[in-house]
């Protein structure tokens, strides 16, 4: 098989997916948090705040979304074929709560009534909470695996399958996450009042995180081995959940010395070594079939052809870099706290 810089290309498309997602979670992942934390901020002009706070920016981190799924339908359609198939019903709510999220975002300062506006605001505060669990959901059914028969056919039996008991500790997982990952993202952007309220939020954010990620751990090392093998035939890799865990140490430790960029920089750092461990794990797995290990799909038989992971690492060798410095230019342009005008949400 052919190799660049001493990679096949399956491998570097791995990379190039997994970057993606990563970034997504990281950008996406703040406006999720904020909107979760919606409901607990009482004053209208917290509200509008808090949403003006994500109002530049949200509809831009999703484009990391899209971008994402189109890399993993071009680098692995199998893999995009099946997964979709296979969870069906977390895709189609996800896509609805994502809908019905930007609506409630738009439609919220439409009209001056309080009925309107709080109606507005549970649908967006409760649609940010669904699409952070669902995404958890669909990660903890690609680590633990479906039940996938030849062809990679899914052979599934419940309509709610993909609820499983582990699906749902990794999305109030993610959902923690988000959330504290949201609360320090707002508290960049306010001052006063709201900034001393999520100063309180963001304590209460950590620790639902913290025992959320505790016992998801703790589930994982009891109840999917298969999870831990990278690890048990190549020690050196320990050094990323080590690195992980002090990541996440560093967040509440910043946070309490009133450090904030740097509490988000650790948060964001989080994210990614967390997804890294993910990599890890099922490398080159990317969906483990529980009914017979020889009907999973992998990086090599889900890829398309060599050619096409070529040229199409050659786009990302050219897109990558203008998305970044969109994205940079963006947050650049939008710096700095929150001052409500005429023009805001």
């Amino acid at each position: 098989m052919e190799t660049f810089l001493g990679l096949d290309y399956p491998t570097w498309w791995f990379l190039v997916v997994g970057g993606l997602f990563s970034g997504y979670a990281i950008l996406d992942g703040f406006d999720f948090g904020a909107g979760a934390w919606h409901l607990f901020l009482r004053k209208e002009q917290s509200r509008r705040i808090a949403l003006n706070a994500v109002g530049p920016v949200w509809d831009g981190n999703e484009v990391w979304l899209v971008i994402g799924g189109g890399a993993l339908f071009a680098g692995f359609p199998v893999m995009y074929a099946t997964l979709f198939s296979s969870l069906y019903i977390p895709f189609m709510l996800f896509l609805i709560c994502i809908i019905f999220r930007a609506i409630s975002i738009e439609f919220r300062g439409k009209e001056e009534m309080k009925w309107w506006r709080k109606t507005w605001d549970i649908g967006y505060s409760v649609s940010s909470i669904l699409l952070a669990f669902l995404l958890g959901v669909v990660l903890g059914n690609v680590l633990q695996g479906i039940a996938l028969g030849p062809d990679y056919q899914y052979q599934g039996a419940g309509f709610f399958e993909f609820l499983n008991p582990y699906a749902i500790l990794t999305g109030l997982t993610t959902l923690s996450l988000f959330m504290a990952h949201g609360a320090i993202y707002l508290l960049l952007k306010t001052e006063g009042r709201l900034f001393a309220k999520l100063t309180f939020l963001l304590k209460k954010g950590m620790i639902f995180f913290m025992v959320s990620f505790a016992v998801t751990t703790l589930y994982t090392l009891l109840y999917i081995p298969h999870l831990s093998d990278a690890f048990r035939s190549d020690p050196v890799l320990f050094a990323v959940p080590l690195a992980t865990f002090l990541s996440i140490a560093n967040v509440p430790r910043l946070a309490n010395k009133k450090n904030y960029k740097w509490a988000f920089f650790f948060s964001s750092l989080t994210i990614s070594f967390l997804l890294a461990l993910v990599a890890i794990e099922l490398y080159p797995t990317l969906l483990f079939s529980t009914l017979d290990p020889a009907h999973s799909i992998d990086i090599y038989n889900a890829a398309a052809s060599t050619k096409s992971l070529k040229i199409m690492l050659t786009m990302v060798a050219i897109g990558g870099p203008l998305v970044l410095g969109y994205t940079f230019f963006v947050y650049r342009t939008f710096r700095g706290k929150v001052q409500l005008d005429e023009t805001s949400y």
